[in-house]
């Protein structure tokens, strides 16, 4: 048995994602064993990103203040919105250096048999942006290539099959039942670069 305040972080540990019981102690009992500041400064990076990182208010995108970097760069294209699941995957395509438009993070993908339908994403902050914006031309859907991914991705492209935008989704290239934070740079740039349309005409 553990002490409580030992077991306490175990517990901590093993809530988050990937993190079992038996890595939840090993990562517990390394804190354990590293000097003070080096937990403190663990522990400080944490509650400072608790306090200091929100959503952008236009792509929601991870942002220090309202708006993120990409919002407010004006060099950006645009008339393309890229559509991806989580922030992660913003910094996975800008790292192929082959997208120069905008994003918009919907914070998930629809997945039934989990509860989350087109209310639990930003599929209306989506709607409203591309009414609001009559200069954008494209979203090109970036969720992942898997069920949930392809599921989200038809949807939208039903949803605004008669907007006259047009949707093109990534090209083959990524592994289906993948994630794209774990593909490589050459890999997903060439997909973006030959993605296909779903609907509307291609510019």
């Amino acid at each position: 048995m553990y002490t409580p305040s030992v077991q306490t972080l175990i517990d901590e540990l093993g809530r988050l994602p990937g993190i079992g019981p038996k890595s939840a102690q090993r990562i517990a009992f390394y804190l354990l064993k590293s000097d003070k500041e080096s937990a403190l400064r663990l522990s400080r990076a944490i509650e400072e990103c608790k306090e200091t990182v929100k959503f952008c208010s236009t792509c929601y995108n991870l942002s220090e203040s309202q708006l993120c970097d990409i919002c407010e760069d004006s060099d950006r294209d645009r008339g393309t919105i890229c559509l991806v699941e989580e922030p992660r995957d913003v910094i996975a395509i800008e790292k192929t250096k082959e997208y120069k438009g905008l994003y918009h993070v919907l914070g998930g993908a629809l997945n039934p048999i989990d509860g989350v339908g087109p209310d639990s994403i930003r599929i209306r902050e989506l709607l409203a942006r591309l009414s609001a914006h009559t200069e954008i031309h494209e979203v090109i859907v970036c969720t992942n290539p898997n069920l949930e991914g392809e599921a989200t991705a038809l949807y939208v492209a039903r949803l605004l099959a008669d907007s006259g935008i047009t949707i093109s989704r990534l090209a083959s290239g990524l592994p289906v039942g993948g994630d794209l934070e774990y593909a490589d740079e050459l890999t997903l740039g060439r997909a973006l670069t030959g993605r296909r349309v779903l609907s509307g005409e291609s510019t």
